[in-house]
């Protein structure tokens, strides 16, 4: 632990401060000093003499050979990985790095439908061929279970030239898959397992958490230290842990998707988090745990109220593990979507994401008791009134839940989608057409269709479903579904 003392990244900055030499480079506002008097006043932001450029002592992201390298040195350790990679374009980019650095066009690639839709923008970039599992749908809750280990081993034996796997472990919901066993399987067939880990850094640091995927065998994750640690919004990391791929072609891959001018606050903040978590995870995790376990029992005692934990979950619906920081709750009477824009606007409590049936809330180390409470009694009090104003908008009283849907039939792969030509159609003339864009609710924006794979019935009235409901779509050129872009294979 005492290796874990350093915080180079964010000690070189402090004694750049110091220096404070004369500055012509980039960013312009030189320090804090031209970034005006209104943000400076209103927002009191003297970190921002910290956004600097690639000056003398930062090191470079893209060749580091100093602070930046020893940081992520750093952090490899502590993630017990073989190298580690600060990602200052999101976890997306290590999505997107990691089938990058697997996988050449036309490769094969078996992933669940439930992946983030920077997943196809990785598939976009490297010309993969997706083959779809679909997770278990646990219609009662309404939201995606997980991927079994079984489906995964016959889908390889069916795919032999398949050369990797891809899972979301875990999910936006805190559902996590059995990774062990997975990437057992995937190491017997020769290939390696990639994790999107956006929502599990946290994972590593506490016995009564999942463990995470590096601990259980996987390759490679990306984390989004922002989600769950005190890292600043955007700030991710990539780790591989394995020579089953090559952490040449992943450099190559990030130098593509990563910006030429990468943020310090950004890595600084990635450094500063890996330095609490080494000295303080484990309270930190253990603090996230200790005030959901509250939320989730207070929760459950308020009538016509809901929240899913572990006894839901774990050892159904092929889910392995539950974390348990996540709290996602509703109101039996309500859609998700009307519970939080209830908290939100009469109650200023403020969640993560909601669906048809559900709310999501983010629980952290960081949640001050007043949230807490602040968060229990406002659902006791829609409960007391949920009878008069806080049915259902729609007026209904039975929640719509969509079922668990088809894949769609695949026509063409992401990227040859992406550079066909489309035209658009009226919504409704769309039907048996090839999607020449995505359908993802968002959040967590996972694709109901994509483009290139042909728009069937079910899909169509589960879209309608969730318009109905009020929900935003990503991929869509026109919100309202009114109109739709197709792609004509025989243009």
């Amino acid at each position: 632990m005492e290796r874990q003392d350093r915080a180079p990244l964010v000690d070189a900055l402090k004694r750049y401060q110091k220096e404070r030499p004369a500055y012509f480079c980039i960013p312009g506002h030189r320090y804090e000093r031209g970034l005006g008097q209104r943000w400076l006043t209103e927002a009191e932001c003297g970190f921002l003499k910290y956004d600097l450029t690639e000056v003398s002592g930062l090191d470079d992201l893209h060749r580091p050979q100093g602070v930046i390298r020893e940081a992520q040195e750093l952090l490899a350790d502590l993630y017990g990985a073989k190298k580690s990679y600060f990602l200052v374009n999101g976890t997306t980019c290590g999505n997107e790095a990691m089938l990058l650095g697997a996988l050449k066009e036309n490769d094969e690639i078996i992933l669940p439908r439930n992946v983030h839709k920077s997943v196809l923008q990785g598939l976009i970039l490297c010309g993969a061929r997706p083959v779809y599992l679909m997770p278990k749908w646990i219609e009662k809750a309404g939201i995606w279970g997980g991927i079994s280990p079984r489906e995964v081993e016959n889908a390889l034996e069916h795919h032999p030239g398949a050369k990797a796997v891809f899972l979301v472990s875990p999910s936006y919901y805190g559902i996590c898959c059995d990774v062990k066993r997975i990437a057992d399987i995937c190491h017997r067939f020769g290939v390696p397992l990639l994790v999107d880990e956006a929502h599990g850094s946290h994972l590593y640091f506490s016995s009564l958490l999942p463990r995470g995927a590096l601990q259980q065998g996987a390759d490679g994750c990306a984390q989004s230290f922002h989600k769950t640690t005190g890292a600043l919004t955007q700030s991710s990391v990539l780790h591989i842990q394995t020579g089953r791929i090559d952490a040449g072609r992943i450099e190559r891959a990030l130098k593509l998707v990563q910006s030429t001018s990468p943020s310090y606050l950004l890595m600084a903040s990635v450094d500063n988090s890996r330095y609490q978590l080494a000295h303080h995870g484990r309270k930190m995790a253990e603090d996230a745990l200790e005030k959901a376990a509250f939320l989730r029992e207070k929760i459950r005692a308020i009538p016509g109220m809901f929240a899913l934990g572990k006894d839901d979950i774990e050892g159904r619906y092929v889910a392995a593990a539950l974390d348990e920081t996540r709290l996602v709750f509703g109101c039996e009477t309500m859609s998700g979507y009307d519970l939080a824009s209830t908290l939100r606007e009469e109650y200023q409590v403020e969640t993560e994401m909601a669906d048809l049936r559900n709310v999501v809330a983010v629980v952290t180390f960081a949640n001050e008791e007043q949230e807490v409470k602040q968060l229990i009694e406002a659902l006791q009090d829609i409960s007391r009134r949920r009878d008069r104003r806080f049915l259902c908008k729609t007026g209904r009283k039975e929640m719509r839940v969509i079922p668990q849907i088809s894949l769609p039939p695949a026509v063409l792969t992401p990227r040859q989608a992406f550079f066909a030509e489309t035209k658009t159609v009226p919504w409704q003339k769309a039907v048996g057409k090839i999607a020449g864009e995505m359908i993802a609710p968002y959040p967590p924006g996972i694709p109901l269709l994509c483009p290139g794979e042909r728009l069937t019935p079910e899909i169509m009235a589960a879209a309608e479903t969730y318009r109905q409901e009020g929900c935003r779509f990503h991929g869509l050129e026109d919100d309202s579904l009114t109109s739709f872009k197709i792609i004509e294979k025989d243009r």
